[in-house]
């Protein structure tokens, strides 16, 4: 059986009730901390060991989905400790900005708890019981798209992208797809183009022909009903929302 949790669902910075983005992959023992956003670690371990992870993997570098990569480095460096070195997946450039921040040197204790290990579009690393795939996604900063196919079943997550990623590509036939849906309303010529509307995550999906949308990341002030809506006029699968605290299973609804 293989599990998504939503740990936080929030775009572009935490809500007093919704964590930034985060989201934990279970399947069989391994266990797998997708984003890193603001709040995230501390319901992360509410539902594991953060000691006893299997891998960590970063769509991007910005605040609202990395941030808390350092309260497992405090937690694996200065506190209970786990199981070392965590292997984090990044994209392209990110393993020296995350190491800087810490001002961590060759030598330092950040590289004995955290294997930063840089990953590219068309990548892929299996670790523990999942196989992870990832392509290019459109955003201000390198960042990718993520597929991980389970012995149970497979999720693909947007990450943080506008039009023209490889998401459709990478999320063929998964079982569920977790994407972000940032915008509310129909595209114009001036909305921002690093992000997707509701109705785009609804595209992809029916391109991809997934059984689950989950849909995430919506800005502030977005109508969850509206942006649910939205995106079942382009997509006739199921779709639910990524509520914080929500569990969804592969393998026993799929």
């Amino acid at each position: 059986m293989t599990s998504l949790t939503i740990l936080g669902s929030a775009g572009g910075a935490p809500t007093r009730t919704n964590p930034a983005s985060g989201y934990l992959v279970q399947s069989g023992s391994s266990s797998y901390w997708l984003d890193a956003g603001t709040g995230t670690f501390m319901q992360l371990a509410r539902h594991v060991d953060p000691g006893l992870l299997t891998a960590a993997v970063l769509s991007h570098i910005h605040v609202d989905h990395s941030s808390d990569l350092y309260g497992l480095y405090g937690y694996l460096a200065f506190g209970p400790s786990g199981i070392v070195p965590v292997p984090v997946l990044v994209p392209t450039g990110a393993a020296e900005h995350l190491a800087s921040f810490a001002r961590a040197g060759d030598e330092h204790v950040f590289h004995s708890v955290l294997d930063l290990a840089e990953v590219t579009p068309g990548s892929s690393v299996s670790i523990g019981d999942a196989t992870m795939r990832f392509g290019n996604a459109v955003h201000p900063v390198p960042a990718v798209v993520t597929r991980i196919d389970t012995p149970d079943g497979s999720i693909a997550y947007s990450g943080d992208t506008g039009p023209g990623s490889d998401l459709a590509q990478v999320a063929a036939d998964v079982d569920l797809l977790l994407c972000e849906a940032t915008i509310a309303g129909v595209r114009e010529d001036h909305t921002y183009p690093y992000h997707l509307t509701a109705a785009e995550a609804g595209r992809i999906a029916s391109e991809a022909g997934v059984l689950i949308l989950v849909i995430t990341h919506l800005a502030y002030g977005v109508d969850p009903d509206r942006a649910v809506s939205e995106a079942a006029a382009e997509f006739d699968g199921e779709i639910r929302l990524a509520a914080p605290g929500t569990t969804f299973t592969i393998g026993e609804t799929t």
